[in-house]
């Protein structure tokens, strides 16, 4: 009989470089949890030498397919979504490299907390060698989901299940991760474990930078969702959030600087002379 393996990692790929695409699948090849199946699909990659690369690798639990036509990335994840047969779903991306002991960890704690639906991790950057943290406790990743991801998704690990719940959607491509994310807010909690289990490569080609203006409109459309469907909880997260501005003379001087948090203003002049300080209205 088969046996389902424990994880599923999901790995779309498009004309990725022959390096980065080498680096990231033997990365998980490399696991010290080895009971996975990697799932590559190649949404229609117009570069040939793709295939080639992932073809080369003879390992059983590398398992690949081809998109008869496009898809998109929104598209491709929910492809391999249905392809996966484990009990967890690992993200990762064609690009990145996950650290050897990254599966372990996530299905460890996963395992021993099982009303965690999403968990994530700290991340390095390549280039930089920036160390990437996010918030790590449910309560505190939730609040910070109002405004913005507090999950990589590229680092994260679901239960197979929370697709159930929700999916990848093409009208919030390219920030349908912090769509998911959002979708799944009442529906689990989340946790970042507070290690590095994952290398981010951050170049001049990724999403965020191509598509960095329509990510912010995407993402401003998923906070207003978010409010409409979870009134409390954004409430909650006004409550708690620090939210600074500032007014410059002539682009460049420092006249105004006003802080706010919960129902608390304070103004400063040229950041440096108090001018007044107060209870606010929240505005939701």
């Amino acid at each position: 009989m088969y046996k389902h393996p424990t994880v599923s990692v999901l790995m779309p790929v498009y004309n990725t470089q022959e390096s980065h695409l080498r680096e990231a699948i033997e990365s998980i090849l490399k696991q010290t949890h080895t009971d996975f199946e990697l799932l590559i699909l190649n949404d229609c990659s117009t570069d040939p030498n793709v295939e080639r690369v992932v073809l080369s690798y003879q390992d059983k639990r590398v398992k690949y397919e081809k998109n008869e036509r496009n898809l998109g990335i929104s598209g491709s994840r929910n492809k391999l979504v249905r392809m996966a047969r484990g009990k967890y779903v690992a993200v990762m991306d064609h690009d990145d490299v996950s650290l050897p002991g990254r599966l372990a960890a996530q299905v460890a704690y996963l395992e021993q907390n099982p009303d965690i639906g999403v968990v994530g991790s700290f991340a390095h950057e390549l280039l930089s060698g920036k160390t990437l943290t996010q918030p790590v406790e449910d309560e505190d990743i939730k609040a910070a989901m109002i405004f913005r991801s507090s999950i990589f998704h590229p680092a994260a690990m679901l239960r197979r299940s929370m697709f159930k719940l929700a999916e990848y959607e093409e009208t919030y491509t390219p920030a349908e991760d912090y769509a998911l994310w959002c979708r799944l807010l009442p529906h689990t909690r989340f946790h970042n474990i507070p290690e590095i289990l994952f290398a981010y490569r951050n170049h001049k080609n990724n999403t965020s930078h191509l598509q960095k203006r329509r990510t912010a409109e995407v993402s401003e459309r998923i906070r207003g969702f978010v409010k409409r469907e979870n009134p409390e909880l954004y409430a909650e997260a006004l409550e708690r959030a620090t939210v600074t501005t500032r007014v410059s003379l002539f682009g460049f001087l420092p006249f105004l600087t006003c802080t706010r948090k919960g129902g608390r203003c304070s103004c400063k002049l040229f950041n440096c002379i108090p001018l007044w300080t107060g209870k606010t209205k929240t505005i939701v």
